[in-house]
């Protein structure tokens, strides 16, 4: 048999299923794409943009914990929220516990040999040293390699949450599992995945699971340990080479499919907003931007719900995926 980690829920867990984002994450496996770029043909894009501005030795700090493969230190990702910021996660990750890094790197000691055993040994030997150098090394890359693209990614992983959401209330839980992505199953009351390197049965009664889409890994991973709640990290759909490119092309080619104004209409929802808003950020006048308004709502690309004394308009799964 193949090995798998299990999470276990019980019938009062299903409604603990939330989602989350993390740019830890995103971090971990835009390292692993620039060290094995072969293995991340979805990422060409975007190594073609950023490797040349890169700095080598803040790479070569986050490669030698990361690894191409296999176990990376859990400190590097903290418990996947919608609130946490990039900021947030660097912040965080110069005051995790010296414990944890000790705890961590030990595991990357174990899985490692040769320069980089040698090389991870030093760090553990001083820890607090390793966690200022990591998060330095995290802080550099992330404002040359993702900061750049935040927008595109976080656009992708919300509208692929929003999807998911919807598929949970419509068809339930087993259905969203299914279709996160190969090797992930649904089995009566627990959540299997597909693991290369280890088997594990997760127990989540009463704390369910986090489930985190990403643009930047290419198969599922799991985050097990006992200090943070289950997590599942799976490959975000809708994902292209080119998802990467500038929005100025993409608002040209959703302006060529729906008017320039109703192009500036959905990119305007970025958030709720009534129509005397859309029209003074789209530079339009409130008949013309009620009009848009309303071509797009009947085409299930924005929704509009009262709230108190004014109409709020927000783009739907549809109109987030499109938009993006």
């Amino acid at each position: 048999m193949g090995r798998k980690v299990t999470f276990s829920l019980g019938g009062d867990d299903i409604s603990a299923i939330r989602f989350g984002i993390s740019p830890g994450h995103e971090m971990s496996h835009a390292v692993r794409a620039l060290l094995d770029p072969g293995a991340h043909p979805l990422q060409w894009g975007w190594l073609r943009a950023v490797q040349p501005r890169l700095s080598r030795e803040a790479v070569g700090t986050l490669a030698l914990v990361i690894g191409v493969d296999g176990y990376f230190p859990d400190f590097l990702t903290c418990s996947p929220s919608w609130e946490m910021t990039p900021e947030e996660e660097v912040e965080r990750l110069r005051t995790v516990s010296l414990e944890q890094v000790r705890f961590d790197l030990t595991k990357v000691l174990a899985r490692s040999s040769g320069r980089r055993h040698e090389r991870v040994a030093a760090m553990l030997a001083a820890p607090a040293e390793a966690r200022e150098r990591i998060a330095e090394a995290w802080s550099a890359v992330w404002e040359v390699a993702l900061a750049p693209y935040w927008e595109q990614s976080r656009r992708l992983m919300t509208a692929d949450i929003a999807l998911r959401t919807q598929q949970l209330a419509a068809r339930g839980l087993g259905e969203v599992v299914a279709t996160l992505a190969d090797g992930v199953h649904w089995r009566g009351d627990a959540i299997e995945v597909d693991m290369r390197f280890h088997s594990e049965v997760v127990d989540c009664a009463g704390s369910g699971v986090v489930l985190v889409p990403s643009v930047m890994s290419r198969r599922c991973s799991v985050l097990t340990e006992k200090h943070v709640q289950a997590t599942l990290f799976y490959p975000v759909r809708g994902v292209s080479e080119s998802w990467t490119e500038p929005r100025a092309p993409r608002r040209e080619a959703l302006a060529r499919l729906l008017g320039a104004g109703r192009a500036e209409v959905l990119l305007s929802l970025d958030a709720p907003r009534s129509t005397s808003e859309v029209a003074a950020a789209c530079g339009l006048g409130a008949p013309t931007a009620s009009h848009h308004l309303a071509v797009l709502r009947d085409a299930r690309l924005v929704d509009s719900s009262r709230d108190g004394g004014r109409v709020l308009h927000a783009r739907t799964p549809l109109g987030d995926t499109l938009a993006g």
